[in-house]
């Protein structure tokens, strides 16, 4: 069974930084793409960035420049450094996975529990 863990959240100042870990483990075959996404109550849950097998990346336009994903493919772990946070970046921060695991033999999208990310002074 294939779970995804993440790590890191917590409660930081403006201007302060965080950094997110999400670990995939379970019977892997590949790892096709992992982004991490955010919600706020009351709002739909939006994408912040994302990496795909290949490296390429792509970020949500209010945290280019202030957010870095990065993967580690033998540890079948991703990143999300966080710089320059903002009271606005506060959200539950979701790690998600589109993998295929060995068993069952399926390609499908993964979600973590998701870590809370306070920004405020």
């Amino acid at each position: 069974q294939v779970q995804l863990v993440e790590s890191g959240g917590g409660w930081v100042q403006p201007g302060g930084s965080l950094r997110l870990s999400c670990a995939a483990s379970g019977s892997i075959f590949s790892i096709d793409a992992m982004g991490w996404y955010r919600q706020v109550p009351g709002k739909q849950r939006e994408l912040v960035a994302l990496i795909i097998a290949g490296g390429n990346t792509n970020y949500a336009d209010s945290v280019k420049g202030r957010f870095t994903i990065s993967r580690d493919n033998a540890k079948n772990t991703m990143y999300l450094q966080m710089d320059s946070l903002e009271p606005e970046d506060t959200a539950v921060y979701y790690c998600n996975a589109r993998l295929t695991s060995r068993r069952p033999w399926r390609t499908d999208d993964y979600w973590g529990q998701g870590t809370q990310v306070t920004v405020s002074s």
